[in-house]
């Protein structure tokens, strides 16, 4: 649905701190689902580890929020804007991500106040949950 060019145009993320390669499915302001290829090439496995290269929570938790950000942009009356991540509850990592996986990033919007949101993020290596989290958004 939309290429990494078109997630490059909403968000102003670039590498090495785009997550997410391609959106698969949206629906502005409610629901998204996202992918990103974990290649052994990126610059975080020179350090995190070598040896058992293992993809950081964290980078999990901001291609969840990425993915939410775009969800938001994507509404009429956040087009161009910027938003932000403003909060992280309830984040639980169950499954090792690795290089060669795809993970696939839904973000489900549960609520919209004003300029922000709040969204459950969870992460997919297949049909295993990987990570998940609430996410709460600010637009500005």
């Amino acid at each position: 649905m939309l290429d990494a060019t078109e997630i490059m145009a909403i968000l102003p993320h670039r590498y090495p701190m785009l997550m997410i390669d391609r959106v698969l499915e949206l629906d502005p302001g409610k629901h998204i689902v996202a992918k990103k290829n974990v290649s052994v090439n990126e610059e975080i496995f020179q350090g995190h580890f070598p040896g058992n290269p293992t993809f950081p929570g964290v980078l999990q938790l901001e291609a969840m929020a990425q993915t939410g950000a775009v969800v938001l942009l994507q509404m009429p009356e956040f087009k161009g804007k910027v938003a932000y991540l403003g909060g992280i509850k309830k984040a639980k990592f169950r499954k090792m991500v690795r290089p060669g996986d795809t993970l696939r990033i839904e973000v489900e919007l549960t609520k919209l106040i004003d300029s922000a949101g709040i969204g459950i993020g969870k992460v997919y290596v297949g049909d295993d949950l990987a990570s998940s989290a609430e996410l709460t958004f600010a637009v500005q």
